[in-house]
């Protein structure tokens, strides 16, 4: 996502004629569009995205549970101190 907005503030830039970026190549605006779709195609064939994604939802879960545990007073001692 970074790279993306790097990339839109370079062409902004580039297209107001604005500072050093003015006097680049075309070449050197773009290439931060062509490192994101690098890291994009990188993420989905690693597995990355997903494991993140799997992460985030068994963390939910388990804030879920202790939540309902918690409001039913049933949360182990353990789990209360931490």
């Amino acid at each position: 996502m970074y790279l993306v907005v790097l990339g839109l503030a370079l062409i902004i830039m580039k297209y107001m004629q604005f500072g050093p970026v003015a006097a680049l190549s075309w070449l050197w605006v773009l290439s931060p569009f062509a490192l994101a779709i690098a890291w994009w195609a990188w993420a989905d064939s690693s597995g990355f995205t997903k494991r993140r994604a799997m992460e985030k939802e068994l963390q939910r879960k388990q804030d879920r549970i202790d939540a309902n545990r918690a409001n039913l007073g049933t949360l182990s001692n353990s789990r209360k101190r931490k």
